[in-house]
């Protein structure tokens, strides 16, 4: 019986971070899958929960969570309720989650620990895992979906005098219809940090299996980034989705049963590379 369990982890600034695990309760001790979401993005998503029933039914538990600083709260975790909370999210804050996440994975203290764990990440939660990826021992395998190759790309090049100036700039949600603000220290966290947040260079550092999946129709991030990514790690895997979107057909909200064709395509491709990586 596929099971859900739901967690609250002590993130960045001590906020928290709403996560769960989905998985076969006949497999407590299945091969731990983490998922990261992307800007605007958030762990119930969508198809995310049909993602991970999808995974567990292949013999993984799926582990998906909320960025502490992405907008929602634990009382409202499919909206954007706390904007302030959103408006003062870094990439430094997002590193310090994923770190926490993988730690209370690996600890044993809720569930029985995985000594490694598999990072997947959406978007900019592609570039985050990366990064992560890169330098963390306990990641063994990674897949980014329709992942950024620089996160600078997320904000256009004019905005950048305006930004500075005013100290905010506001970006459009199209399905909450909500201006969503930005501050400028998103900004001067990735100039501080500009070389450590590279996500090209962490590529090439990557040594583990990882399989780079992209839409050949995404708008938000095109596939020119994916082949960047490539480029930078020979030894990756590359697949591309046909006729496949930023989010691989899925929408929010989503009411069907099962997922698009092009997400069953992404998911049935992911969870070959992690039992073949094996």
């Amino acid at each position: 019986m596929i099971v859900q369990q739901t967690f609250i982890i002590p993130g960045s600034e001590g906020r928290p971070i709403l996560a769960d695990l989905t998985y076969d309760n006949s497999y407590q001790d299945a091969p731990l899958v983490i998922f990261a979401h992307g800007f605007k993005g958030f762990k119930d998503w969508g198809t995310h929960n049909l993602v991970a029933e999808y995974f567990a039914q292949k013999g993984f538990r799926y582990f998906k969570f909320n960025f502490s600083h992405n907008g929602t709260t634990p009382e409202n975790p499919i909206d954007f309720a706390d904007l302030g909370l959103f408006s003062d999210n870094t990439f430094t804050k997002e590193f310090f989650d994923l770190d926490q996440v993988i730690s209370f994975a690996c600890s044993g203290r809720e569930f029985k620990p995985a000594n490694k764990v598999s990072l997947i990440g959406h978007s900019r939660g592609g570039g985050v895992c990366i990064i992560q990826a890169a330098k963390d021992p306990r990641v063994s395998k990674l897949i980014t979906w329709a992942s950024i190759a620089d996160f600078s790309g997320l904000w256009k090049r004019e905005q950048l005098a305006e930004w500075r100036e005013k100290g905010v700039i506001y970006t459009y949600n199209t399905r909450t219809k909500q201006n969503t603000p930005l501050k400028v220290n998103l900004l001067y966290d990735l100039e501080k940090h500009h070389k450590e947040y590279n996500i090209l260079d962490a590529a090439a550092r990557i040594e583990i299996p990882w399989l780079i999946i992209h839409g050949d129709e995404d708008e938000n991030v095109l596939l020119t980034e994916a082949q960047q990514l490539q480029d930078q790690n020979k030894n990756a895997r590359f697949m591309i989705i046909p006729y496949a979107n930023h989010v691989f057909g899925a929408s929010h909200p989503y009411s069907k049963e099962e997922m698009p064709l092009q997400l069953q395509l992404v998911c049935e491709k992911s969870t070959e590379f992690l039992t073949d990586a094996e």
